[in-house]
């Protein structure tokens, strides 16, 4: 088994995915922490957590596989990565509750998009990994049901477990070993950090401006759509402080963004008078916020 795992791992190290080891038969890191670091060897100069020690080198990672069957962790944010995890729901929760790539696809085919085709893994639980790479020059953070319920994304400071490592529930398998494609760019719409920098910023060309304007708009409305009994007003209002820059900004009219968010908020099932005012409230924290943006 570890000469399966060392395979694996050199595998992933030839794609340019940076790899440390995990537990054998688990998914936690096999690295020391913080608390009870040696200060010797890599972190001699002071403690390195576990993205700062993946490597590509294959003959570091010779020696870490050589003696134990260690699982495989890749580090997305140094692998220049964004993964989206589609989970599957608890067996004791799972009654009505669709999977993470149920509700993924139903996501997509509301943006108009379809599923992308790109490397995929499916995990032990039954879930599947999708391996997109990530914008040049973007930093992307990891996400928790920001694209729905049961859906997580992993890039800067997360990790997932790379396909060839097992545990008690099941192998980690490649189901469609095409080569990860770009993150589609209403993906990144959604995904992109809400909060800029403060101060004015240049305008990028307005066709561009213009582009990711739509796919924001898209991405979030198919979200608010798909949002579940409980989620179904914070997904709105959510929604409404994401776009609220575009307004500020100029790459969108107020009135084309609270049509989109009301019908949206109206097909989840809330009331006309309930979308109008989260649909209001949140545009308008966020256009506050958001200064308006200075020509080049």
């Amino acid at each position: 088994m570890s000469t399966h795992l060392l395979a694996a791992a050199l595998d992933a190290a030839e794609r340019g995915w940076h790899v440390f080891p995990l537990r054998p038969a688990d998914k936690r890191p096999a690295l020391h922490g913080e608390s009870v670091c040696p200060l010797i060897g890599d972190c001699a100069g002071g403690h390195r957590k576990w993205e700062d020690r993946a490597t590509i080198d294959p003959d570091r990672i010779r020696r870490a596989w050589a003696d134990r069957p260690f699982n495989i962790g890749i580090a997305t944010g140094p692998s220049g990565l964004v993964v989206i995890d589609l989970d599957m729901p608890k067996p004791k929760n799972s009654k009505g509750t669709p999977s993470g790539v149920t509700t993924f696809g139903a996501l997509c085919e509301r943006a108009g998009q379809a599923v992308p085709t790109t490397y995929r893994t499916r995990t032990a639980s039954g879930g599947h990994h999708l391996y997109f790479t990530a914008p040049p020059g973007a930093r992307l953070a990891n996400s928790a049901g920001r694209l729905g319920k049961l859906i997580d994304t992993r890039a800067h400071g997360g990790y997932v477990v790379a396909a060839g490592s097992f545990t008690a529930t099941g192998p980690y398998t490649v189901t469609d070993p095409t080569p990860p494609a770009p993150l589609p760019e209403w993906l990144y719409a959604v995904l992109a950090p809400r909060q800029p920098s403060r101060g004015l910023v240049a305008v990028p060309s307005s066709s561009k401006a213009s582009r990711y304007a739509a796919a924001a708009l898209r991405a979030e409305t198919a979200t608010v759509r798909a949002s579940q009994v409980g989620e179904r007003d914070w997904t709105l209002l959510s929604a409404a402080r994401a776009l609220g820059r575009f307004i500020s900004w100029g790459d969108l009219p107020r009135s084309v963004v609270e049509e989109a968010l009301q019908e949206a908020g109206e097909s989840a099932g809330l009331s006309s008078r309930q979308c109008r005012s989260t649909v209001r409230s949140g545009l308008n924290w966020s256009i506050a916020r958001n200064p308006q943006r200075r020509t080049a």
